[in-house]
């Protein structure tokens, strides 16, 4: 500021300084021509580039001269090569294959359920069943028109095999034999719907349909039944990760309503790109030896894409940006009694992860930085290192 002030009158000094070679900056501006403005701000220009020369000069000299002067005090941070590893973060919702809500395939009163929420059942076991209005009556009356077609069959067939007999009597058997063996088929599969077996091993989460209330088809779920053997999480990943995410990958994964942590295996990376979004998705592993993980779940994902062994990584809060856009951090120069200069150092850096950030180029090993109190300086200034307490 002091500097400003003396610049700011020396200015006004020469601006306003009469002989008979020079006028005023005022007198000029009033009666000169375009041209002899245009030599005045030159020429006031010059004084003042010499003038702040000589300041920084006489700035240099105090700050050599004088012991109170204060110097911007600063910690440091020497450059290593380090492992560094980057992971992409994404939420995904458990997933499984084995989550059915089953509808009735026959139309009648829900006679009977045999389980209740929350049972394990195995994959066949009889869960409800339907009335079958009548259906078993008529297939023990076929089952009797069917035993008779067949041994009137059989008896034909022994006769035809001995020339005995017509071929119309032989061909008549057969088809009236084979229609009734349709015909019980046809009632055994009615029958089959009647009765709601478990698609796989799992636990009867819910129990929706009444025992004796009226069902049909496509009129609504009787139970859910889920298996919590066989979970994945499904997520969306932006189409640029297409080339680092591999299958088999390893995920950790987060669980923040369980506070619980486990880690996973990416099984399936799909290979369509949505449209919508410009995303594919993948299919994660979950052991869920607990049981405690439940479909539509949120879970945080972190996936490893990048890994380099032998790394420069700085804390990302040490790199500062000037107006168009260049990075830069300040180089710690000629240590001397705890004093250094600094040196403004341009840099290149990849990727961040966890506050840290890898540098790829402008700094070496065994280099030393300003960590902490770098805002405030500028190219070449002296600073005071602060002891490591």
């Amino acid at each position: 500021m002091k500097n400003i002030i003396i610049v700011l009158s020396l200015l006004v000094l020469i601006g306003c300084d009469k002989n008979d070679n020079s006028r005023s900056s005022q007198e000029v501006i009033e009666n000169g021509s375009l041209e002899e403005i245009k030599n005045k701000r030159n020429e006031i220009l010059k004084s003042y580039d010499k003038i702040s020369k000589e300041l920084s000069l006489l700035e240099q000299a105090i700050a050599e001269k004088d012991p109170n002067k204060k110097l911007p005090l600063v910690t440091t941070y020497t450059i290593t090569r380090e492992p560094f590893i980057h992971a992409i973060a994404i939420q995904g919702d458990v997933d499984t294959k084995e989550n059915l809500l089953i509808f009735p395939e026959y139309s009648g009163i829900l006679e009977r359920v045999f389980v209740k929420e929350g049972q394990s059942v195995r994959k066949g076991q009889l869960l409800a069943r339907i009335d079958d209005g009548g259906l078993s009556s008529q297939l023990a009356q076929l089952n009797t028109q069917l035993s008779l077609a067949k041994t009137t069959f059989e008896r034909q067939e022994r006769l035809w095999n001995q020339k005995i007999g017509s071929e119309i009597q032989y061909l008549q058997a057969k088809t009236n034999y084979e229609a009734q063996r349709n015909a019980v088929n046809q009632i055994k599969a009615q029958l089959e719907k009647t009765k709601i077996k478990a698609p796989f091993s799992g636990t009867i989460d819910q129990v929706i349909a009444e025992q004796g209330s009226v069902v049909s088809p496509g009129s609504g779920g009787l139970m859910r039944i889920v298996n919590l053997q066989n979970m994945f999480i499904r997520a969306a990943i932006p189409e640029n990760y297409l080339g680092s995410i591999k299958k088999n990958a390893t995920v950790q994964v987060n669980f923040p309503s369980l506070n619980k942590n486990i880690q996973g295996r990416i099984r399936q990376v799909s290979n369509y790109i949505d449209p919508n979004n410009r995303t594919f998705s993948i299919e994660i592993d979950v052991p869920n030896e607990e049981q405690d993980i439940k479909p539509n779940l949120i879970a945080k994902l972190s996936i490893v894409d990048y890994v380099n062994d032998k790394a420069i990584i700085i804390p990302s809060n040490i790199i500062q940006e000037n107006a168009i856009g260049e990075k830069f951090v300040f180089l710690i120069k000629d240590i001397k009694d705890s004093k250094a200069d600094v040196l403004k150092t341009k840099v290149t850096s990849g990727l961040i992860y966890n506050n840290t950030i890898e540098i790829l180029d402008g700094l070496k090993i065994d280099d030393i930085i300003v960590k902490e109190g770098a805002i405030t300086l500028r190219d070449g200034a002296t600073v005071k290192i602060k002891s490591a307490e």
